[in-house]
């Protein structure tokens, strides 16, 4: 649960300020933002569902590290800022690769697990 609550969070917020939810895909240039919105509205919050159920759980953790990833090099683009900005930045770039390695071991642990019949 605490490893999907951002993206539980994140896709909630997104759901109930839709117009937010494009103005941000505007900002990262994402375009036609709607339509990226209602996207990672279904990844963040269909992904998360999937990991809390168990059901494909492996899938919905690649997908969350695949998505953490791509976001990543997207909005925390330290090395072209400075001062604190640049600090603050580089941070977060380094912690969503802390998310991107969990998400990645409870797929790699899903799949190694025995299934009972």
């Amino acid at each position: 649960m605490l490893l999907c609550a951002a993206y539980l969070q994140g896709g909630l917020v997104k759901l109930f300020d839709f117009p937010g939810a494009v103005g941000e895909m505007q900002h990262f240039g994402l375009s036609p933002a709607p339509w990226f919105a209602v996207g990672v509205i279904v990844l963040e919050l269909g992904a998360s569902a999937l990991i809390l159920t168990g059901r494909a759980r492996w899938l919905g953790a690649l997908l969350l590290a695949l998505f953490t990833a791509a976001a990543t090099f997207m909005a925390n683009r330290y090395w072209e800022a400075d001062g604190h900005e640049r600090f603050m930045l580089m941070n977060s770039f380094f912690e969503h690769w802390g998310l991107v390695g969990g998400f990645l071991l409870v797929a790699w642990m899903d799949r190694r697990e025995p299934r009972v019949a």
